[in-house]
């Protein structure tokens, strides 16, 4: 079959293949711990699974309309309200198959050929390749660490006659950097001097955060951009639902509008049990959320301390989200057992694979090299187990 050519610049996700590499390695009957895959360990809420549960029973298993269920719509919109702070009506909202979906969708939806695309690195994997797949070109900004984020000066600098969108992901994933209030305001100033130029506040990981950091987002620090900003959420990571595929967005009507268009001719409906699940995540008990933060903040804390004990490997702690993204700086350049050198982040995380049973995504996958994220969304034991192993394969290098 013929192939499209815009397909050839398409990679497959780092995170989907180490993750795929992991399951077989498993299959294979081979010892494996997967630090790869973000996603929380935790059960779906079992208030939600009854909702699915009652849902299916009643017959809720046909089409909906194309955004999504009418509660569930309302639901969204009250929380952008009550929690984010900023208007927002049911209409100007949209219910898809995860938040990655409504990335998609937008991208898709809004961009012309050639068109720009600012994206700050290190970067969520899929945002350059749905951009392309769209028609347009991702324009990444190195932003440095410690504090991997975007300053208004690189936004200015990166501004060209032709971006279309700057995409936001706080907290970030993979850094877990947190913009505060501060910093986003600082950002709209510089917007404000542009206003054909959209914002994408990809907000997935709102609820995950540690420390005195506080989340804040576009919407509710600008509203005066508000015709201009599309703020993207869900319930993945929040409720632990990401098999579930809910995602919700909110943004300019005529976007949400053509977004609805394209799903009407792609998936249709998001699945109808899954968003009568979504709706009692939205609007039933919250309580596990703060619960599920304090263990993640356990587990930043003994991934950090054991990465103390880790030749070649260094890290900051994260504000927000559950990576922590290390400096392997220290590993490169050196020779594995087998005498092969390894010279990229690319072969150590092949190498702490093979040798170590541990499967963990290599900076470049987030355009920025000489890194790698761990996930900590894992059981203690899982993660003790994992580090002991990175131990003593970073301490069989020469």
């Amino acid at each position: 079959m013929q192939i499209a050519q815009r397909m050839q610049a398409i990679r497959v996700s780092g995170t989907i293949r180490l993750a795929n590499m992991a399951r077989e390695r498993a299959a294979a009957g081979l010892p494996i711990i997967d630090l790869a895959e973000g996603e929380p360990d935790f059960d779906t809420p079992s208030h939600v699974i009854e909702a699915a549960h009652r849902a299916a029973l009643d017959g809720q298993t046909r089409y909906t309309a194309v955004a999504g269920i009418a509660e569930l719509r309302e639901a969204v919109a009250e929380k952008f309200r009550t929690e984010n702070r900023f208007d927002c009506a049911a209409r100007q909202t949209i219910v898809g198959t995860g938040a990655k979906q409504l990335i998609f969708n937008a991208l898709l939806a809004s961009l012309n050929p050639e068109d720009e695309a600012i994206i700050p690195a290190p970067y969520w994997v899929s945002y350059p390749d749905i951009v392309k797949i769209a028609g347009g070109v991702p324009v990444t900004v190195q932003c440095d660490s410690p504090a991997f984020k975007l300053s208004p000066q690189a936004l200015h600098k990166a501004l060209t006659p032709r971006t279309r969108w700057l995409i936001l992901n706080s907290p970030c994933n993979p850094t877990g950097a947190v913009y505060s209030e501060v910093e986003l305001a600082a950002l709209s100033d510089v917007l404000r001097t542009r206003p054909e130029v959209g914002v994408m506040c990809d907000d997935i990981y709102e609820k995950i955060l540690y420390g005195s950091a506080v989340f804040a987002t576009l919407g509710q620090v600008a509203p005066d951009l508000a015709d201009r900003i599309l703020t993207i959420n869900g319930v993945s990571k929040s409720h632990a639902m990401t098999g579930w595929r809910i995602g919700f967005a909110t943004g300019p009507q005529d976007l949400i509008d053509a977004m609805i268009k394209l799903q009407g001719q792609s998936t249709t409906n998001a699945s109808s049990v899954a968003q009568a699940a979504a709706l009692a995540a939205l609007t039933g008990p919250q309580e596990h959320v703060s619960d599920w933060c304090r263990a993640y903040s356990r587990r930043r804390s003994l991934v950090l301390s054991a990465l103390e004990s880790c030749p070649g490997l260094t890290a900051s702690a994260p504000d927000g989200a559950f990576y922590v993204f290390a400096n392997c700086a220290g590993a490169l350049g050196k020779a594995a057992p087998s005498g092969s050198v390894i010279e990229t982040d690319i072969e150590l995380s092949e190498f702490l694979l093979e040798t170590a049973g541990v499967a963990i995504v290599p900076g470049t996958e987030f355009g920025y090299p000489g890194h790698q994220r761990l996930c900590f969304a894992k059981s203690d034991e899982n993660l003790t187990c994992a580090l002991e192993a990175i131990r003593e394969a970073l301490c069989s290098l020469t």
